[in-house]
């Protein structure tokens, strides 16, 4: 049994939860419970603050964990990198007065910043030669300005509606960030197996994200040409049917070039083009 730490709240539980459905490991969250075990794959999630996950990783209190590099990062616990999942993606920037006149990172020498995020913070400044006075908050940080706690703020940002609405710019993006699959170093042999399988599932569903699974009737005469224009993972899967003269291509195309591929298709002589999602892609 693996225990797999995970955010309690928020977007990255939102879509860690999504994540596990796709993966067909089916948990119960109706109970907002501290621990839960999947009904259907050897695994229990661990419902912490995200600050927590990566220190139980490392402790060995979970085996895994899924966290923002952001607080992987801040955090510097000895834990592995496994994989990056790709969603939950951000960025941690500074931000100041809309109506300052920003000239580059010295304008932060001298400067009061306030932060969830010192450590990372810090190291920029270092980098940058800069001295400033960092000013740590683990609440709303983007109000510090306005209610004269600093002189700007270093905070995630996804949108940036929020820094809009407080009347703050974004002036330099020092990282960014994703969701991470951390790992306990230690791992027994018996979890490392579990935790390919898991692996295993999570790639199956990233592989199928933004494709769309193609069929179509083509004349046989034109099946070579229909296929120099495809774009597919591999190569297209070709049957003669009942119609002489006829063919069913099947194939799998990006999302982002769907629209112009359909059109080079109907232009061949495709017909009765059938377009269907991927739940899945079993690599």
């Amino acid at each position: 049994m693996l225990r797999i730490a995970v955010q309690s709240k928020g977007r990255l539980f939102e879509d860690t939860m999504a994540l596990f459905a796709e993966a067909d490991i089916k948990l119960s969250t109706s109970k907002r419970t501290l621990l839960t075990q999947s009904s259907n794959f050897p695994i229990e999630v661990l419902f912490l603050r995200d600050d927590d996950i990566p220190q139980s990783v490392a402790s060995g209190v979970a085996d895994l964990g899924i966290v923002g590099e952001n607080e992987f990062v801040e955090r510097k616990e000895k834990a592995d990198i496994i994989y990056r999942l790709g969603f939950s993606k951000c960025r941690l920037s500074l931000a100041v007065h809309k109506e300052e006149e920003y000239n580059g990172p010295s304008w932060f020498n001298g400067k009061k910043i306030a932060t969830s995020y010192p450590g990372i913070l810090q190291t920029y400044l270092d980098k940058q030669g800069i001295n400033a006075d960092i000013h740590v908050i683990t609440g709303s940080v983007e109000i510090a300005p306005g209610i004269g706690l600093s002189d700007a703020i270093f905070d995630i940002v996804s949108s940036g509606s929020t820094l809009i609405s407080n009347n703050l710019k974004e002036v330099e993006i020092v990282m960014k960030s994703e969701a991470l699959l951390i790992g306990n170093p230690n791992l027994t042999p018996e979890k490392k197996e579990i935790l390919e399988e898991l692996l295993f599932r999570i790639e199956a569903v990233k592989a199928a994200e933004d494709k769309k699974y193609v069929l179509m009737n083509a004349p046989t005469d034109k099946v070579k040409d229909i296929t120099e224009v495809l774009p597919g993972v591999k190569s297209p899967t070709i049957m003669p049917l009942a119609t002489e003269g006829w063919s069913s291509v099947h194939t799998v195309i990006d999302q982002k070039c769907f629209w112009e591929i359909i059109g080079k298709l109907k232009a061949l002589g495709a017909q009765g083009i059938l377009v269907l999602p991927i739940e899945k892609m079993i690599l």
